[in-house]
């Protein structure tokens, strides 16, 4: 029997802050009480907030096939660096994830190697349509639809393609929303101007905002039209926020959600991070940040995710045609998060339903996402109070970069807890015991 008991904490749950202790016993929370003294090993956390776990369920960690720019051994500890305990890893991987096997070869690495909890989606494209028909509902997190740009053959361009999966997916699908035609048309106009090398700052211009709200436009009459569960991926602009719903996430068939970059970085950055911060969808408008912060606050976007995509920084150096979108982030989300509770655009009681509960909620993963009796010991501890500074020296990254470097964010991660092991304390990883698959109320 393995107990661990976190003393004098500050617990920050399901919209609460509550002054109590907690007992862990064999991985789970066996007892929150004012007071617990027991035998077992202790964690004063006095002046510390505890919170659930940041589940993430949109990371790209890269493995099988492009591990120059991350894997899922490396990629996992920058999670739980960050106080991510849970993650959800998309299919564009090398080969695409667009088979029952290929998905399992990637819990069999996982199982072996991350360090966090795990789980993985099925890509689509054309043609896997009965690839997608066998999901189990219990097992796989989601699909990934590619409705934009993407590598290899994920993009999903077919309009019979999309009604079928649309139709007779099992599980929650989930869309990247961008037209291509209209990038397509926007790129070339600016390659006949500038050639390869267009300046980074017209990235937001080529992978417009039109091209976001028409694809998500058309993902939602899509949904709607078959009655889908469907949640829209990283949504970057203030017009599409109007197209979702204000209300609590169980009422929900169609949900959003908005990635670490668009909270924290705006157009106005491209100046100096240059293509440091070129992703998909792009960056936009200061008053595009602004709005998101807002309705993440007020429940129109249901949480938030990071979208993790690390490249090799030679890549990142390339000129604007050839150089990659994506930047890692996965290491400092909840430091994110968190300045916008230092900004005054958030409520600390508030930061578990965008980072924990509602992706739970979403998803019905068992028994993770809240701090309760009897549910997995994913945890994360806080100090608000002191500051960290972002370096290379202290990021796990594979990629060896961040684009949040050089800044120093207002709070700290102290330590980080996975089924009830401490996993992460003051920048150090403690262990290398791997965490579990996630599990999902379906069926």
């Amino acid at each position: 029997m393995n107990q661990l008991v976190i003393k004098n904490s500050v617990i920050i749950n399901e919209g609460k802050a509550l002054e109590k202790d907690l007992l862990i016993k064999d991985g789970r929370i066996e007892r929150i009480e004012s007071s617990i003294d027991v035998e077992g090993d202790y964690i004063d956390a006095t002046g510390l907030y505890v919170l659930p776990g940041f589940i993430d369920d949109q990371v790209h960690f890269r493995e099988p096939g492009l591990t120059e720019k991350g894997d899922i051994k490396s990629e996992s500890a920058a999670a739980v660096a960050g106080g991510t305990t849970s993650f959800m890893d998309m299919p564009n991987v090398n080969p695409p994830t667009l088979t029952s096997d290929l998905w399992q070869d990637k819990n069999n690495i996982a199982a072996r190697n991350s360090l966090s909890n795990y789980s993985f989606y099925m890509g689509t494209s054309n043609h896997n349509i009965d690839e997608i028909k066998k999901i189990n509902p219990s097992e796989v997190c989601g699909v990934k639809i590619f409705m934009g740009s993407s590598t290899g053959n994920l993009l999903v361009d077919d309009e019979k393609s999309l009604e079928s999966i649309f139709k007779h997916s099992p599980v929650l699908i989930t869309t990247h929303c961008e037209d291509t035609p209209s990038i397509t048309e926007n790129e070339k106009k600016f390659f006949k101007e500038y050639g390869e090398d267009i300046p980074i700052h017209f990235h937001e211009h080529i992978r417009s905002r039109s091209a976001c709200l028409k694809s998500t436009k058309k993902a939602i009459n899509l949904a709607e039209q078959f009655n889908s569960d469907l949640h829209v991926l990283h949504i970057s602009t203030k017009d599409e926020v109007v197209l979702f719903e204000l209300a609590p996430i169980e009422s929900k068939k169609i949900t959003c959600e908005v990635c670490i970059p668009h909270l924290f970085f705006s157009s106005e950055d491209y100046e100096n991070k240059g293509a440091l911060i070129k992703c998909n969808p792009s960056i936009k408008s200061k008053a595009d940040k602004e709005a998101l912060r807002r309705a993440l606050a007020e429940g129109r976007i249901d949480y938030v995710a990071t979208d993790h995509a690390p490249h090799v920084l030679a890549e990142k150096n390339k000129p604007y045609i050839e150089c990659p979108s994506g930047m890692p982030s996965v290491q400092h989300s909840l430091l994110v998060v968190l300045e916008m509770v230092h900004d005054g655009d958030l409520k600390l009681t508030d930061v578990p339903r965008i980072t924990s509960h509602n992706v739970s909620t979403r998803f019905g993963i068992k028994e993770r996402g809240f701090i309760r009796e009897g549910y997995w010991a994913d945890l994360v501890l806080l100090n608000l109070e002191e500051k960290y500074e972002v370096d290379k020296e202290k990021n796990f990254y594979k990629c060896g970069w961040s684009s949040f470097e050089g800044y120093t964010f207002r709070s700290t991660i102290m330590g980080t807890i996975i089924n009830g092991e401490r996993v992460y304390s003051q920048g150090k990883i403690l262990t290398d015991k791997p965490g579990k698959k996630l599990e999902f109320l379906r069926g």
